[in-house]
């Protein structure tokens, strides 16, 4: 027997609920497939459970700190990783509850619980049933990547799932890889109580962002007590009476990291491995994401990818605005595409990066004239009254067009001021027109303004 749908999305995670939702509700028969948990990497082991944390162990360290602010906390101040962990379980839990009820509660759309394969062109088994569709959708996301280092099969490292669930304090964690999920990871357990170590095979943490940026986080964490190991050529494992030692070098320094866990955090891969795509027509690069146009359709007819498994966005503001795009281009006779989306991210360390176009290195490899407006967070009055001037904000500009190229805010707030600059991009204004906007006394955004005034040559 084969049940037949005008549509089926495969993956419940940030941009198939809405996709899928928005198909029903215009007509079509439509039926959503999840495996395993509803919301995808976002809610379930992603932004909402190490936002969480984040926000646990932010209070952990400003209670450390009260005494500079005038705030006596008696006693030492301690963290209950138990009720730490059920809080994060808490907001998980909430939020993964009302993705199902909100699918299981639209008329006109079917809630399939199983694994999809392909079985032929826009026709997909589920669990012994078979499925055919006049479009197919993939939202089948992404997992954490487990590179082939020696001894790495021996002790069983975590990764961003595994340490979610982990329910214990390690004692001493070492954290290889050290960009943006390492680096959040790497503060919040120092902040909890736990040794950290970061291992980076390169030469400088986070190397898409400028050197300077790179400078800034990692003083940021060394001031809070996380070591480094960079330029680490010869990552390799073994276990340890004291748990697992990492090899971080065959040049110099102490050859090894003796710790009680290790965290891989070097990277992703899709979950594009067990879908027998090939059986569909469907073509995926050498790292196994699904190629996709601008428009996010697949080299087979009738079938589209979205989110972390197109390799166009490994965040969930890019999953969303896949769902955007597909729906206004099917839907709302628009013509939207992945071309147009700028580059804006976020780094949630304390203090925050955010980021929006171009960066430094980017502008001056672009041979246009660029200007640049620049300000260390010691000067920003909230940055000063909140007692957290870490950082730095920097903006860059054509000196031919006036239009905005990029902005990078390391600082407190830096996460939502960076919106004002990302809104202007969008609107392709002229920097003048932020240049001169009123903004709020006193903020972070207010500085914006000034950096537009005081522009100079980039050197």
């Amino acid at each position: 027997m084969t049940a037949l749908f005008d549509a089926v999305v495969i993956g419940a995670g940030q941009a198939g609920p809405s996709l899928a939702v928005r198909l029903a509700k215009a007509g079509l028969k439509t039926a959503i497939v999840e495996r395993k948990l509803f919301g995808g990497t976002c809610v379930n082991t992603g932004c909402t459970p190490t936002k969480t944390l984040v926000a646990s162990a932010y209070v952990a360290h400003l209670a450390r700190e009260a005494a500079a602010y005038g705030v006596t906390v008696p006693g030492e101040v301690g963290v209950d990783m138990a009720r730490v962990k059920a809080r994060q379980d808490e907001v998980v839990q909430a939020s993964r509850h009302g993705v199902e009820t909100w699918l299981r509660g639209t008329e006109g759309l079917t809630v399939v619980r199983g694994h999809a394969r392909f079985t032929g062109p826009r026709a997909i088994e589920v669990g012994g049933e078979r499925i055919e569709a006049g479009r197919v959708f993939l939202n089948v996301g992404g997992r954490a990547l487990i590179p082939d280092m020696p001894g790495v099969d021996a002790v069983a490292p975590l990764t961003n799932t595994s340490l979610l669930a982990l329910p214990d304090l390690p004692r001493h964690l070492v954290v290889v890889g050290g960009s943006y999920v390492g680096l959040e990871f790497a503060q919040m357990y120092r902040r909890f109580g736990a040794e950290v170590t970061v291992v980076e095979k390169g030469p400088r943490l986070i190397q898409r962002e400028d050197p300077d940026v790179s400078d800034a986080v990692r003083e940021i964490l060394e001031r809070e007590g996380v070591r480094f190991r960079l330029d680490a050529e010869c990552i390799r494992f073994r276990t340890d009476p004291a748990g697992v030692a990492v090899g971080v070098s065959c040049r110099d320094g102490e050859p090894e990291v003796v710790g009680s866990h290790a965290l891989l955090a070097v990277g992703r891969r899709p979950n594009t491995d067990d879908l027998g795509l090939d059986v569909a027509g469907v073509e995926v690069d050498d790292r196994g994401y699904v190629k996709v146009d601008d428009q996010l359709r697949t080299s087979a007819e009738g079938v589209w990818a979205l989110g972390d498994c197109n390799g166009k966005g490994a965040f969930t503001h890019t999953a969303y605005n896949d769902y955007e795009i597909v729906a206004a281009n099917l839907l709302d006779d628009g013509v939207r595409r992945v071309s147009d989306r700028l580059t804006a991210y976020a780094l949630y360390t304390d203090p925050p990066l955010g980021r929006a176009g171009m960066s430094r290195a980017e502008a001056q490899a672009s041979g246009r004239r660029v200007l640049v407006g620049a300000r260390p967070m010691t000067r920003v009055s909230r940055a000063v009254e909140k007692g957290e001037t870490q950082g730095f904000m920097r903006i860059l500009v054509d000196a031919d067009t006036g239009e905005i190229l990029g902005a990078s805010i390391l600082g407190v707030g830096g996460d939502e001021a960076i919106h004002g600059v990302l809104d202007m991009m969008y609107a392709k204004a002229p920097y003048g027109v932020l240049q001169r906007a009123v903004h709020i006394h006193p903020t972070v955004s207010e500085l914006i303004p000034t950096l537009l005034g005081e522009l100079q040559p980039l050197g």
